[in-house]
């Protein structure tokens, strides 16, 4: 009986991973790795991007109303534009308060500060908010985005 193995132990011998399989197992993880990290970069990106445009039309509804819905934005009740985008939640010296039978002065706050910071974009680099040239733009991604109202 010299060449021949006991029953339980040649399931024993062959329990467990080579070198080389586990070699091969790493190296095509980190292939998977290199691909899919800079894609997943692009997607996070790509809902930034989304996330800064859908809060900068909230910033515009805020500022000079929509017609949808009959909201009449700071600009309409007001009768100007705020000298800074903190304005839509805080009420600024020299405005008068809301007259409900003239349907002017302070209405607000225009814009829910609680979830989030709605001065930043999705990048957290601050809005450059311009009253005279009438528009809000992101620098945060490196590209400007721009909204004009």
């Amino acid at each position: 009986m010299v060449g021949l193995l006991k029953p339980g132990r040649a399931a024993k011998a062959r329990a467990g991973f080579t070198l080389i399989e586990i070699v091969i197992v790493i190296l095509a993880l980190g292939v998977l790795a290199t691909i899919a990290i800079p894609r997943f970069g692009d997607m996070i990106g790509g809902s930034k991007t989304a996330t800064t445009r859908d809060e900068m039309r909230t910033l515009k509804i805020a500022l000079v109303g929509s017609g949808k819905n009959n909201v009449r934005g700071y600009e309409n009740d007001v009768g100007s534009l705020p000298s800074g985008l903190a304005d839509l939640t805080s009420k600024p010296g020299g405005v008068g308060n809301w007259d409900r039978f003239t349907k002017t002065g302070w209405n607000g706050p225009y814009i829910d500060s609680t979830g989030g910071d709605y001065l930043r974009d999705g990048w957290g680099t601050n809005y450059i908010y311009n009253q005279a040239g009438r528009s809000i733009k992101s620098v945060g991604s490196g590209d400007t985005i721009t909204v004009n109202f």
